[in-house]
């Protein structure tokens, strides 16, 4: 069972901060994943959402004051505008150690994840996030991705909710697709993500060992999300979802899913 770190090291450092993903790193997860956004430039950058009113300290800088509509959004900074922010914690009423954080570090790059995964030999998880409203506003997310991954030597897959993106990079670069579902969205037939992904990434709420076993009939593995900390015996948990046989998860405290994973 493979351990891909959500968010990366979310319980302990802000979310998609450099900071994170080293930590996660030494926690042993295999894969380490960017969110990924686009900048006003066409760059991509680690971050859940492209509004970064919550996970970075914009709402107190005065000179992007002008830029707020109902929030701020990373397609209205070129990077470098981005680069001057510094991440705070999304929710610092549940995680208030992590709020000590706040101010210490910049928003990461995608080619800076990369960077550091090819360094310490992890695997990279990338999202395209709102794919297909980036697409519509000029700032398409998979070509950028796909460019950035060509020659990359440490594992990879490429998830998505969206299944014209992943479709869409399946033409771009080779590498393994995750279709992402949650209960909110319309069900898709195993069968028929079989043709266009390699793996299944739903909600954990979502899984059976009924479901665990028609994925793997369609060829499909199985990565459920999220499991964290504040879940009731997470660690029970984790060791549950194994026993039903899945072939990943993520969660935000890589560390108790290494140790299950490995037997610890």
């Amino acid at each position: 069972m493979i351990v891909i770190a959500h968010r990366v090291a979310t319980a302990s450092r802000p979310e998609h901060s450099i900071a994170s993903y080293e930590l996660a790193i030494a926690m042993g997860a295999d894969f380490i994943e960017p969110d990924l956004v686009a900048t006003r430039d066409g760059e991509l950058v680690a971050r859940h959402e492209n509004d970064i009113t919550r996970t970075t300290d914009v709402a107190v800088r005065p000179e992007f004051a002008d830029r707020e509509r109902d929030g701020w959004f990373t397609e209205d900074f070129t990077l470098a505008e981005l680069r001057t922010l510094r991440a705070t914690e999304r929710i610092p009423e549940l995680r208030p150690a992590n709020a000590a954080f706040d101010g210490r570090f910049a928003i990461p790059t995608l080619q800076e994840v990369i960077d550091l995964a090819r360094r310490a030999g992890v695997g990279i998880y990338p999202e395209t996030k709102h794919p297909a409203y980036f697409r519509s506003i000029g700032l398409a997310l998979e070509e950028p991705l796909a460019a950035a991954l060509r020659g990359l030597d440490v594992p990879v897959f490429l998830q998505s909710f969206d299944p014209d993106s992943l479709r869409r990079l399946a033409a771009l670069v080779d590498a393994p697709r995750v279709q992402l579902t949650a209960p909110s969205l319309p069900a898709l037939k195993l069968e028929d993500v079989a043709g266009w992904a390699h793996a299944i990434g739903p909600e954990r709420s979502q899984v059976s060992e009924a479901f665990v076993d028609d994925a793997h009939r369609a060829g499909l593995l199985v990565h459920p999300w999220v499991f964290r900390p504040e879940d009731e015996d997470s660690e029970g948990e984790l060791r549950r979802f194994m026993d039903l046989g899945v072939d990943g998860v993520f969660a935000d405290h890589p560390d108790v899913a290494v140790r299950v994973a490995r037997g610890r």
